[in-house]
């Protein structure tokens, strides 16, 4: 079996920029990407915590300490600058696999600048 499972995950990222004339796509500082094991082009899924809004799109490398978090295209439609968000990507296992993974999550603060990364997610878990 094929398990579709969290790889990395950006936590409380500030929109700091919603262009609507771009093609399409989120940008994402690459410190924070290498931080995630997230690549450019790689699929997201970003939940808007603001409005409940959930997109996919895919990432392009932003300036490294930058902290910029832009989403592109139709998805700033979803979004207003200094709404946060959850930024989320996933890879496939085999249930072996899957059973050993463990995501890469870090937890950003209002300047998007990495505040904690964290080991784990548990249940009940309130930052």
């Amino acid at each position: 079996m094929i398990r579709t499972m969290m790889n990395g995950k950006i936590h409380r990222a500030t929109v700091t920029e919603a262009n609507l004339n771009y093609v399409g796509s989120i940008t994402i500082d690459s410190a924070i990407l290498e931080a995630v094991d997230m690549l450019p082009n790689e699929k997201v899924q970003i939940v808007n915590n603001n409005n409940g809004a959930r997109i996919e799109t895919y990432i392009i490398p932003g300036e490294p300490g930058s902290g910029v978090i832009c989403l592109n295209g139709a998805a700033a439609r979803h979004v207003q600058v200094g709404d946060v968000v959850i930024i989320i990507s996933y890879g496939m296992f085999t249930s072996e696999e899957a059973n050993g993974h463990e995501p890469k999550i870090v937890v950003l603060d209002e300047t998007n600048q990495i505040e904690m990364v964290l080991p784990e997610e548990k249940a009940h878990t309130t930052l």
